[in-house]
């Protein structure tokens, strides 16, 4: 089980702010993860429409969409940051 963990506006989408899941064996990196996670369904694919947008976080790092997940304990998932 990997925790999972949805910020802003992707919690509000999705409906939760957090939730364990199994995840694939073809889930490997962030953007594997981001892939999969809006198949689960309508919530999800509305939150996640724009993957490339979407920031991951693994142990409270912020990693790039190519990085390898195995062995997270917590997955964090952002809209993009907006400054001001």
């Amino acid at each position: 089980m990997t925790k999972l963990v949805y910020f802003a506006w992707v919690r509000e989408r999705i409906g939760k702010g957090e939730e364990d899941l199994d995840l694939p064996d073809d889930v490997k990196t962030a953007g594997d993860l981001v892939a999969w996670l809006a198949t689960l369904g309508d919530e999800y694919a509305e939150a996640l429409r724009f993957p490339k947008a979407i920031r991951v976080a693994v142990n409270q790092e912020h990693v790039e969409h190519d990085e390898l997940i195995a062995g997270a304990r917590e997955i964090g998932i952002f809209p993009p940051m907006t400054g001001g």
